[in-house]
């Protein structure tokens, strides 16, 4: 990296918030602090207004804004794809914001490179699933995005009925209280992240299978080392064989589940091995392969599985 570069790199670094010693600075930029010290001087020479503590480091004037940047067609590419998933994504609040983004990153580019930008940008895509009344379909979810935003925004706590798939039909759907801290969308659902204070512990919740939610007045506070990829400790200890016959195992392992550990081949056969927290989470998946996938363990699913099919049996039977 040569100095114009890092002098540039160093801003934005500094621009991230929050104090920088010399010695981190230099550990990131993979120099000595010699050379941080002449770059932060050259800076404040060009009238970049640094703030140094003792004991804390540089920081930058909060006040202070760095002037528009000249975007590279990857750079631009990438942010305006970026803006394009998440229109898709979010409610009608988040798409116009994002629309509006893309729209200012595309004013600022120079004519050549806005001109490449745009073929690649026409020429990647990114495909939700829509059905014919998707709209319709979506606004339940989107509501539900925009009262949790809300929520976790101002810190309230809300209460909700949540149908999960272990529940039995006498009570399909429970009332829950709960803190959310944060929301994640995994392979394209969308997940709360909250504490549940009737199980005194941290829960994630398919914002499909939430009903009645309401933001109440009670407030909390996140622990402040409380990080989403942590959100949640992993209790799936039940592990699953499961055995592919050749003719879908490579399909098998284009649609892997979120339960998926490891694959091993054996002679010709694919066996996948999962990690689930009941039977209930796999039995679906599992039959939707028929016939080419046999479960070799737990014994429990086996069972079930045998249940299912002498059911359909009965169901699809002759007479």
């Amino acid at each position: 990296m040569n100095r114009t570069d890092r002098l540039l790199a160093l801003i934005l670094e500094l621009q991230r918030g929050g104090p920088r010693t010399a010695a981190a600075l230099a550990a990131r930029f993979e120099t000595s602090k010699r050379t941080i010290y002449r770059d932060l001087d050259a800076l404040g020479e060009a009238g970049v207004p640094l703030i140094s503590t003792p004991g804390r480091g540089y920081e930058l004037d909060p006040d202070y804004f760095l002037p528009p940047l000249r975007f590279t067609p990857d750079e631009a590419t990438l942010l305006l794809l970026g803006a394009d998933v998440m229109a898709q994504s979010f409610d009608a609040h988040y798409k116009a914001a994002a629309q509006a983004a893309g729209a200012k990153i595309e004013a600022v580019l120079p004519q050549g490179v806005r001109a490449e930008v745009e073929y690649l940008r026409e020429n990647i895509r990114f495909i939700t699933h829509e059905g014919p009344d998707d709209d319709d379909q979506r606004q339940p979810l989107h509501d539900r995005l925009r009262v949790l935003r809300r929520a976790i925004i101002g810190r309230h706590r809300v209460r909700f009925r949540y149908f999960a798939r272990q529940s039995r039909s006498s009570q399909p759907g429970g009332w829950r209280e709960a803190d959310p801290y944060s929301l994640a969308n995994v392979s394209g659902s969308w997940y709360l992240v909250a504490l549940d204070h009737a199980r005194r512990d941290l829960r994630h919740f398919r914002l499909e299978r939430i009903e009645a939610l309401i933001v109440l007045a009670h407030t909390f506070n996140r622990p402040k080392r409380f990080r989403v990829a942590q959100a949640q400790p992993d209790d799936r200890h039940l592990v699953v064989r499961v055995r592919f016959a050749p003719a879908v195992a490579r399909y098998a392992q284009e649609s892997r589940p979120f339960f998926w550990v490891a694959d091993q081949v054996e002679v010709d056969h694919l066996v996948m091995t999962l990690r689930v927290r009941g039977i209930d989470d796999l039995i679906g998946w599992v039959l939707s392969w028929g016939d080419q996938a046999e479960v070799l363990e737990p014994v429990e699913l086996r069972e079930r599985l045998c249940a299912i099919a002498r059911g359909l049996s009965s169901r699809y039977g002759a007479g």
